[in-house]
């Protein structure tokens, strides 16, 4: 076991690993997994890779369960990566264009990754009930889980949240709460509640093991571009610009900490991919704090979006995603409603892939990267699709 403690993303404060925390005790921010990494890098190698499962458990040096038997799985990462030609053809300058496609993690979302680890945590602490606040594919792979886990799941959701989503949670058993509301308003329902009940709160960032599971698309980003041996990024074995939807943000946060992980264990340098953000232009907090050059995002008010994984209003790991943003040389963007559903047909015609509309949202967004010269010819970019479109019939109506 490699874990050496827990510590505080803003204040720093160590707090101790293997026992059941959520947020800093001080300063009530975020707590991030650390490990002796010389350690893991003693076995965790290239080579060594090559013979483990196809899952995100390959990488397990680095996740915080002790004990295997208590790995709660349902096979979750090592998603398909596709350089996309066609779809690059289309855009005004030559790039090496790829999608990194999330939708085929078990409930066809990326969220599987990060509840995977939090919930394989929550059984090895000894956890028997568990509440999340969710825009939807959060609850869905809670809920899966908890049921392989045999944990109570208690799910609150926006009342509109796609169907396909509060049914997916009730056929797999969770207790679901529709609230007039959103996202924000179910947390703050979670947070009420929690103690009384005996609940466990896995919302984003609230404990600290979901951004364990979303970081390990950060290692597979390097095995994929090990395999890429004609690409011409600036660096080694990564991508030049990595495009990724962003509603509470774990997957770009884990990624960032993935990088710096590989950076302790010799696998790359200090060079970083260019991070983007992208968000509805009706709920942009990020996007809004960027461009003001703000460390922390002010609640985006009445926040609406058909992406309903982009309607986080407020992001409670905003100073992380800003400062990934801007240590990378990288920037935030906003795109229309009417943009990112058109971008799913136009991926999907082009590509065979039936993108979530979040993941659809990075191409305008790199449209216009492009008409903004943040991205420059024969570079190599990477876009996120998150989940699949199955999810979101409602928003093609």
């Amino acid at each position: 076991m490699n874990v050496t403690h827990l510590e505080c993303a803003l204040c720093n404060l160590r707090h101790e690993a293997n026992t059941l925390q959520n947020l800093c005790r001080d300063c009530g921010k975020p707590l991030l997994v650390r490990y002796d990494l010389e350690k893991a890098a003693a076995s965790l190698t290239l080579d060594s890779l090559q013979t483990r499962e196809s899952s995100l458990w390959r990488y397990r040096e680095v996740l915080p369960v002790v004990d295997g038997e208590n790995i709660v799985s349902l096979g979750v990462g090592w998603t398909s990566f596709f350089k996309t030609d066609r779809l690059a053809a289309t855009l005004p300058i030559k790039l090496d264009l790829y999608i990194k496609d999330e939708g085929q993690n078990p409930t066809q979302s990326f969220k599987a990754r990060g509840m995977t680890a939090a919930i394989s945590m929550a059984k090895e602490l000894g956890v028997t009930k568990l509440a999340v606040p969710s825009a939807g594919n959060a609850a869905g792979a809670m809920a899966a889980y908890a049921a392989l886990a045999g944990m109570e799941a208690n799910i609150f959701m926006p009342a509109d949240t796609p169907r396909a989503n509060t049914i997916e949670c009730q056929q797999t058993g969770a207790n679901v709460t529709l609230v007039d509301g959103l996202i924000t308003d179910c947390g703050k329902i979670v947070a009420e509640r929690k103690d009384a009940e005996g609940w466990f709160d896995v919302s984003t960032l609230k404990e600290p093991y979901r951004v364990e599971g979303k970081k390990t698309m950060g290692y597979e980003l390097f095995e994929h571009f090990s395999q890429f041996q004609n690409q011409k990024s600036k660096i080694q074995n990564l991508p030049d610009v990595i495009i990724y939807p962003t509603g509470g943000g774990t997957g770009l946060i884990g990624m960032w900490k993935a990088f710096d992980e590989m950076e302790q264990m010799g696998w790359i340098g200090s060079t970083r991919p260019r991070m983007v953000t992208v968000q509805s232009e009706t709920c942009a907090p990020i996007v809004r704090a960027f461009e003001r050059g703000e460390r922390f995002a002010d609640e985006f008010e009445n926040a609406s979006t058909v992406a309903s994984g982009l309607r986080v209003p407020k992001a409670i790991g905003d100073f992380l995603i800003l400062d990934a943003i801007r240590a990378s040389g990288g920037t935030a963007i906003s795109v229309t409603d009417e943009e990112l559903v058109a971008a799913v047909a136009e991926i999907g015609a082009l590509t065979g892939i039936f993108t979530a509309p979040e993941g659809a949202a990075c191409l305008p967004a790199l449209r216009k990267m492009i008409e903004r010269n943040d991205v420059r010819e024969g570079e190599s970019v990477v876009m996120f699709n998150t989940g699949s479109g199955v999810k979101y019939l409602e928003a093609f109506a």
